[in-house]
């Protein structure tokens, strides 16, 4: 028998979406303030900064989402905004890779001075 208190499956990504988007938006703050204090060292304007800010909006957008999803549980609305967190959070989590990736790549090719 299946009691109201368990919750299921999607309740639970949602609630893990949910956290992780969270942490992950303070992540890229942090992120954003190291890549500022380097820019200021360096006094070189760096594209990256503005990617990791889009990339923190995409964190943010999950997070809204799949708190959306957990007020609006068991509706047909609900469902959807599982949904969309769930896709965004994914893009979010690509988007991330590429950063690092670019990140990764600037610091590597970048002349010592």
């Amino acid at each position: 028998m299946k009691g109201s208190a368990t919750p299921t499956l999607d309740d639970d990504i949602c609630v893990h979406i949910f956290s992780v988007s969270a942490t992950m938006v303070g992540v890229c703050l942090t992120v954003i303030g190291i890549i500022r204090v380097i820019i200021t060292l360096h006094q070189k304007d760096l594209l990256i900064d503005d990617l990791v800010a889009l990339n923190l909006g995409f964190y943010l957008t999950s997070a809204f989402c799949a708190y959306w999803s957990l007020r609006a549980h068991r509706t047909r609305r609900g469902r959807r905004m599982m949904h969309i967190a769930d896709t965004v959070f994914l893009v979010a989590l690509v988007f991330t890779a590429i950063n690092a990736g670019l990140i990764t790549w600037m610091m590597t090719s970048a002349p010592l001075t």
